[in-house]
């Protein structure tokens, strides 16, 4: 699994042998199974993560309904809020697959003994920034079945990877009016 840390970070930049060296000791990677709520409402958050296999479902419990607000897989980091306000969380972050995640606690060390990496860093935050603007507008701007579009056309991998009572959800809409529109679309691209 450290081999996909690499490949992603050569992707950016290239690493000497002593800094793959420096990445396999520190130990990066850690499992979860499915199920696995790696974080709860009122705790706070201790890591930082980058997904290397699954997929996390994050969301928020409102008037006891679950409400899920992404879904995080191969190659996208997770940050939770609390970790950087050292509040407690509102939401939740649990596995919906057996997962293969990167701790970023060991961010800080990583980044003194191979100081390139904190550009790398940085340029990803920025493109993860710009990212979840265009998800936050597209949410707001959209209607549901134009969402449930631009998923099918942007993340198509999650309709089969998620139960569709969360893809419900995160578009907005109940898991029947999901099934209706999904079984309108069909019929209609038939």
């Amino acid at each position: 699994m450290i081999n996909i840390i690499l490949d992603f970070i050569n992707k950016y930049i290239t690493l000497t042998d002593e800094e793959v060296n420096i990445i396999k000791e520190l130990n990066l990677i850690e499992t979860y199974k499915k199920n696995t709520n790696i974080l709860s409402e009122g705790e706070v958050a201790k890591e930082c993560y980058f997904i290397l296999k699954g997929c996390i479902r994050s969301y928020y419990v409102i008037d006891g309904e679950e409400k899920t607000t992404e879904f995080y897989t191969e190659g996208q980091p997770i940050t939770p809020i609390s970790y950087h306000s050292k509040e407690p969380s509102e939401y939740y972050l649990s596995c919906l697959e057996d997962c293969v995640v990167s701790l970023g606690t060991k961010n800080e060390e990583l980044i003194r003994r191979i100081p390139k990496l904190n550009n790398l860093i940085l340029q990803f935050s920025t493109e993860m920034l710009v990212q979840n603007q265009i998800s936050f507008d597209t949410f707001k701007n959209l209607s549901p079945e134009q969402r449930y579009l631009k998923l099918l056309e942007t993340r198509p991998d999650l309709l089969n990877r998620v139960p569709q009572y969360h893809l419900a959800t995160f578009l907005g809409i109940t898991p029947v009016s999901l099934s209706r529109m999904r079984k309108r679309i069909s019929l209609e691209k038939a």
